[in-house]
């Protein structure tokens, strides 16, 4: 899948990814492959991504927003350290 990580400042990731779990507000969560349609604010934690070739990311968040639809993921954050 498609996934574009975004802050107002710069491009974090912009790829091909197997697995993203996000901090959701309500909960952590993981996005795979074809996931159904969300939208879902984030609170602060760990971005951690798989990208298609097996190799992990992490990226920290203070807080954000996830879409998912069609297969892409688009990830808009308050990155922090």
């Amino acid at each position: 899948m498609k996934v574009s990580i975004l802050t107002p400042e710069k491009n974090l990731f912009e790829g091909e990814a197997k697995s993203i779990k996000v901090p959701g507000i309500g909960g952590g969560f993981e996005i795979l492959d074809r996931h159904a349609p969300i939208i879902s604010a984030l609170g602060k934690g760990l971005v951690s991504l798989t990208q298609s070739d097996g190799q992990k990311q992490q990226f920290p968040i203070l807080s954000g927003f996830i879409e998912v639809l069609n297969n892409e993921v688009s990830i808009l954050v308050r990155a922090g350290k």
